[in-house]
């Protein structure tokens, strides 16, 4: 069964190939689906060397369903090959979807853990956390569930994140308690294959919160410069000022973590990205210490099925990899530093109007005053009275739609420009917009107006 049901996955590749090759708004040096819907990055690591990036895939339609494991590798993070798929919904314990999740490496091999997805005929479902090895990273072998569901959770259990410390495993998955609130329960285990409940660590009424949503997604336990950190994907959160904007959010908490006993002491939520198009991200720490994310450049909303790559057999992508480091009570992001090989052609621009497509814009401040770039007039970054707002079209509608953050000053901008995608990145890091958007293919202008005095700096991305 299972070679079958991958062969019908690359069957429809074949069929859309060159309707997705051909889309203008396929992107360049971003990961994106051979067909069909793309969503979580799923198995980050570098495994003997080698860059992993596995992520959530519907290769047969541009909407969710049964998901399949996607894979990509890298030796540079910025040169991928697509290699064949990892795993495939064909188990009794994961016959609706292989689900998010994570991998690790011990004694050699590489270990995937995911969540197999199973839905009874009656619409209820049931949920396992599984785990599957290959001896090469690119062959997998299921060796079925090593986690059933807990009791006091509902079957909205799953994205198991496991990681070491000292000589114990750790695992954390995203939960629903039975009254309906979002939590991070841990794990912990000898050997990978037997693992314990040790508690929850945090989560609605938990640490000083009240009700923060019905679920939380994606969770993720990182170490940055001494800290426990906790990022984690809360459904459910109500909108709240500039904050909270997008159906579903992705942000983290700074605390320690006391292992015995159990107790995750913790600040207030923090959003990693103020844009429109960013959720589930995923870390590993590669052989040189660095803590790196990749993030789903896309969300689960309304304005899903509008985009107009669903007419070409595909939707979404990933966001570059970037660096993370704890600053001032604030995780930073910045783009890892191998996407520099992309560079061609730099210029120093000169003129507020310029060409740009694929692109990286480097933009120094010499004055904090306000300003305004326009993106192909199909998106706007503007700033004015310590707000920073970034605007783009409704694809649904088709009015103007805008995110904004609160920043005392604007010093740097460093933005990644792809066809159909913008990362900006603020003051190093400090904040960061991610937006898919769809301008005309024939617009290439970029444009800065205002009183803000800059230098600009631009390459071409290959």
């Amino acid at each position: 069964m299972t070679e079958i049901l991958i062969q019908k996955a690359y069957k429809e590749v074949r069929k859309y190939r060159n309707k997705v090759e051909n889309d203008p708004y396929r992107l360049n040096y971003h990961l994106m689906p051979p067909v069909g819907l793309l969503n979580d990055p799923n198995g980050l690591i570098q495994f003997k060397g080698v860059y992993h990036v596995f992520y959530q895939w519907n290769p047969f339609e541009t909407a969710h369903g049964a998901k399949f494991w996607g894979h990509y590798t890298s030796e540079d993070m910025v040169h991928w090959r697509e290699e064949t798929i990892a795993l495939a919904p064909d188990e009794w314990y994961d016959k609706n979807g292989c689900y998010s999740g994570s991998a690790v490496e011990e004694d050699g091999k590489l270990y995937l853990f995911y969540t197999g997805n199973v839905k009874r005929d009656d619409g209820t479902r049931e949920t396992y956390q599984c785990i599957a090895v290959s001896e090469n990273g690119i062959q997998f072998e299921k060796l079925g569930p090593v986690l059933k569901l807990p009791e006091q959770y509902t079957p909205h259990f799953r994205d198991p994140k496991v990681w070491k410390k000292g000589d114990h495993w750790y695992m954390v998955v995203g939960a629903q308690t039975l009254d309906e609130k979002g939590k991070v329960a841990l794990f912990h285990s000898n050997d990978l294959f037997h693992w314990e409940e040790a508690g929850t660590i945090a989560g609605s009424d938990m640490n000083g919160l009240k009700k923060f949503g019905y679920m939380w997604e994606c969770p993720d336990l990182i170490h940055l410069n001494g800290k426990d950190v906790l990022l984690v994907s809360p459904q459910g959160l109500n909108p709240d000022g500039d904050f909270y904007q997008n159906l579903f959010q992705s942000g983290y908490f700074i605390g320690e973590l006391d292992y015995e006993p159990l107790k995750y002491q913790h600040g207030s939520f923090t959003e990693l990205d103020r844009g429109f198009d960013f959720y589930a991200p995923q870390t590993f720490t590669d052989k040189n210490g660095r803590t790196i994310l990749y993030a789903w450049m896309g969300i689960t909303d309304e304005m899903e099925a509008h985009q107009p790559t669903v007419e070409n057999g595909w939707v979404h992508a990933l966001t570059i990899p970037r660096e993370l480091e704890l600053q001032g009570g604030k995780v930073f992001q910045k783009p890892v530093e191998e996407l520099k090989k992309l560079r061609k052609d730099q210029a120093l621009v000169k003129n507020n109007e310029f060409e740009a497509v694929s692109a990286e814009l480097v933009i120094d401040f010499q004055k904090n005053a306000p300003f305004k770039i326009t993106f192909r007039n199909e998106a706007s970054l503007s700033y004015d009275t310590g707000k920073l707002t970034l605007k783009r079209r409704n694809l649904k509608t088709g009015e103007a739609e805008s995110r904004t953050c609160k920043l005392a000053f604007v010093s740097k901008l460093h933005i990644f420009m792809d066809h159909s995608s913008l990362e900006i990145f603020i003051n190093d890091g400090e904040e960061v917009f991610t937006a898919r958007y769809f301008p005309d293919s024939e617009n290439v202008i970029v444009s800065i107006e205002g009183e803000a005095e800059f230098t600009l700096i631009k390459w071409d991305l290959g």
